[in-house]
């Protein structure tokens, strides 16, 4: 009797952040259909333990992760319990975010310092923190950016900063590891269909997107999981450095 076929990803050890729900949750899933153990990582322990006893019954190896980004001691332990509990690490997928729309004038500043934290800072110490991982097994960092990153437009001012400088620093540091056969992969979605603009608290940008969005057909979570695929499970020689994904009625 033949035995089923082994993932591309048998053997791999990932870590996703903001697992929880979305990209994330879509992108785990996808990561442990191809046979990477995966280490699942939010602040929503509660519905990552859910989606760890799913994988775990499908017959993955799986980590769950308790984890504040903003944190950086905590970003740090992540990565050292994950490379501890499966092995190593080969992939990170940065995707923990948020996306606080408003206008500059009498914005509430405190938005600006929970996106930077999580957006920006937060990617610079988890990848700083893997990076060592990475470099000794030739794996992947995948940057979780957006439109935002290449657009800028009003109302997005502070959002806008923050993907403009992820994709500014995946850039930079794949010219430093590119030679040492890390791929830096950044993919850049247009709307999709997620929670993410439930955290708006500027009342009248809420308003004004969720309008917008509801003329279009918006990507789904599992689009950006199979561009994710994509770009992980090329061979070793093959670094897809960018992935910039739109709804097709998205102007």
């Amino acid at each position: 009797m033949s035995s089923a076929p082994e993932g591309k990803l048998e053997g791999k050890v990932a870590l996703v952040t903001g697992a929880s729900s979305g990209i994330g949750e879509a992108t785990a899933r996808m990561l442990a259909a191809e046979g990477a153990a995966v280490a699942i990582a939010a602040r929503r322990a509660d519905r990552l333990r859910a989606l760890g006893d799913e994988l775990t019954a499908a017959g993955a190896r799986v980590h769950v992760i308790a984890l504040d980004v903003t944190d950086e001691e905590a970003v740090r332990s992540a990565v050292a319990s994950t490379v501890e509990t499966l092995g190593g690490l080969d992939i990170l997928v940065n995707n923990a975010g948020l996306m606080l729309l408003g206008p500059v004038e009498d914005a509430d500043t405190t938005d600006w310092s929970r996106m930077i934290g999580t957006n920006l800072t937060g990617v610079l110490h988890l990848t700083h923190a893997a990076l060592p991982h990475l470099l000794r097994g030739q794996g992947t960092v995948v940057q979780i950016s957006s439109v935002a990153g290449r657009v800028a437009v009003r109302g997005a001012a502070v959002y806008n900063a923050t993907k403009f400088a992820v994709n500014a620093f995946s850039e930079s540091l794949r010219q430093e590891v590119t030679e040492r056969g890390v791929r830096v992969v950044v993919v850049e979605p247009g709307t999709v269909e997620t929670e993410l603009r439930e955290h708006i608290t500027h009342a009248p940008s809420k308003a004004a997107i969720e309008e917008r969005v509801a003329k279009i057909r918006q990507l789904r979570s599992t689009d950006i999981a199979e561009a994710v695929r994509y770009a992980v499970t090329a061979p070793p020689h093959v670094m897809v450095g960018e992935i910039f994904i739109r709804p097709t009625d998205q102007a």
